[in-house]
């Protein structure tokens, strides 16, 4: 499901108009990326937790020449955990 199909699909659910799914979902992300680049975590209980972890630096092999060791940076990333109900329903 790509971006417009999630848009239709709630505009169709939630009986909004494609202009206002859209306003909505594109707030809601807003809400979320702002929220983690403050470091906090966002929690909507049963479907999951967007959150912020800290990458260790770490030795690599540059995959053009595998004989070469790089050095990645530490780094952090944006992670998504399903929550439990959200779990139950995929494993249907």
């Amino acid at each position: 499901m790509n971006k417009a199909e999630l848009i239709a699909s709630i505009a169709d659910k939630s009986e909004l108009t494609k202009k206002d799914a859209e306003a909505a979902l594109n707030g809601f992300m807003r809400s979320v990326e702002g929220a983690l680049a403050e470091g906090e975590k966002v929690q909507l209980v049963g479907f999951g937790t967007f959150e912020v972890r800290q990458r260790k630096a770490r030795e690599g092999r540059n995959p053009r020449n595998p004989q070469e060791v790089i050095q990645i940076p530490a780094s952090k990333a944006p992670v998504f955990k399903a929550g439990k109900s959200l779990k139950e329903i995929v494993n249907k």
